[in-house]
């Protein structure tokens, strides 16, 4: 095997590899022994006919698409592994030379790592954000706690009210015809949720469990359903049970029952704290993205479109697995969206190039600092890794190969610049920053 390297413009390149004669020769010969069994000729039995007979009847090219397909991905792992350059897509193959004793040449055009000019990525100004918990912040957590401990109780002969479920059998009908997907049969809809459409809810307050009540209503002109979009709808519900939360009462006993705490005064503090930890959590997150997209905006890249591309795919595979998590396939996702697969990637574009850009400007900070994990760094990631896999650490750093460890190494150095930028980076007050976006 032996090839060249044509650079081309925007980060691409093409890779002519050349495959020996000899070399080629032994991937026929695995094609042969791979599909002789489906050849027919008159005289001998199924899959016993010579190669040279077969390739007098149909040509030597019978036996030339899987023999390519043999000898490409070995030719090319060998061309890509010595070439030296850094390669970030698929290749994009294509037969230059193929025929009997003689070289097989075939090209594989890639994109490669591009180059990233550095803008200004120290001292990037950020406005600073004032971590404070209310005490209607503590309250609003506390009630949320209490939401969820509250007893569902059911009311007797009281009227609907705002914030009650409503047990309730309902079927819906336009121009008089009922549709499908518009029957329920003991559905609790909570009234004020908003979770049907136009007025619903509004029409049952006031009712009584045992009513039975025409609701009418107005599908939205931008309703999923396109059969019912703008359509007037009769539904007729009948009210079976009319519920009411009971929240917990705010004192010690709640909180001991929610906390590790005795008293309510204690349980406050602790959501305080959680609350403030998390307000510190956030902001921390916030003034890192608002500094890296500072820094990447500064910076000058050009990506090439199957770097993008391949980084779109694995988003798409991303999303198609937490979908799957919740028993959904991308399929039927694609059903009740409407939208086809090319729309999904164009949506997720924006994304991927913000994605890709980050990366390869926190590398060439990286490098540009002389930033590098240390043997220790690795080992405390792979510690993390087997505590995430219930593995022994020991174990798993036996198992992890070169490769792993410099993926690791790279992904180190790139939170060490993140954690450079962000404590290089400068706070301003915001009315500083007002006052300056005045004049």
């Amino acid at each position: 095997m032996s090839y060249k390297v044509e650079n081309l413009e925007n980060s691409m390149a093409k890779i002519t590899i050349e495959v020996s004669a000899e070399d080629f020769e032994a991937a026929v010969v695995k094609s042969y022994h791979k599909n002789k069994g489906k050849i027919s000729i008159q005289g001998f039995r199924k899959g016993k006919a010579p190669r040279k007979m077969i390739e007098k009847l149909y040509g030597p090219e019978i036996f030339y698409e899987d023999a390519a397909n043999f000898a490409i991905p070995e030719a090319y792992e060998a061309a890509a592994k010595e070439c030296g350059l850094e390669i970030v897509s698929r290749p994009e193959i294509d037969v230059e030379d193929i025929g009997k004793d003689k070289p097989f040449v075939f090209t594989a055009t890639v994109a490669v790592k591009p180059e990233v000019e550095l803008g200004d990525y120290k001292g990037i100004e950020v406005e600073k954000q004032e971590i404070k918990v209310l005490a209607a912040d503590v309250n609003a957590e506390i009630d949320r706690v209490r939401e969820q401990n509250a007893r569902i109780m059911t009311v007797e002969d009281r009227e609907i009210k705002k914030d009650d479920i409503a047990v309730i059998d309902f079927e819906g009908f336009v121009d008089g015809k009922a549709f499908e997907g518009g029957k329920g049969t003991d559905y609790s809809l909570t009234i004020g949720s908003h979770s049907f459409i136009d007025t619903f809810e509004d029409q049952l307050i006031g009712k009584k469990t045992g009513d039975k009540v025409d609701v009418n209503v107005t599908f939205p002109e931008e309703y999923h359903e396109a059969s019912l979009k703008g359509k007037p709808a009769l539904f007729k519900v009948e009210i079976k049970e009319v519920k009411v939360k009971e929240l917990p009462k705010l004192d010690d006993e709640f909180a001991s029952e929610v906390s590790e705490f005795d008293t309510l005064k204690e349980y406050k503090a602790s959501v305080k704290k959680t609350l403030t930890d998390r307000k510190k959590a956030q902001v921390k997150t916030e003034k890192e993205n608002k500094v890296l997209e500072k820094v990447v905006e500064n910076a000058k890249v050009e990506l090439p479109a199957p770097m993008v591309d391949e980084q779109v795919s694995q988003m798409v595979n991303e999303f198609a697995s937490r979908l799957q998590q919740q028993g959904l396939s991308i399929e039927q996702y694609m059903q009740m969206t409407g939208m086809q697969p090319q729309a999904l990637m164009d949506q997720m574009r924006p994304e991927a190039e913000m994605r890709i850009k980050t990366r390869l400007v926190l590398e060439a900070v990286a490098e540009t600092e002389k930033i590098k994990a240390t043997d220790k760094d690795i080992d405390k990631e792979l510690e993390k890794m087997a505590e995430m896999y219930r593995m022994e650490a020991d174990k798993l750093k036996e198992m992890a190969g070169d490769a792993e460890k410099e993926q690791i190494s790279k992904d180190v150095a790139v939170q060490k610049a993140v954690d450079l930028l962000v404590k290089e980076a400068v706070e301003i007050e915001a009315s500083n920053k007002a006052e300056e976006d005045a004049e």
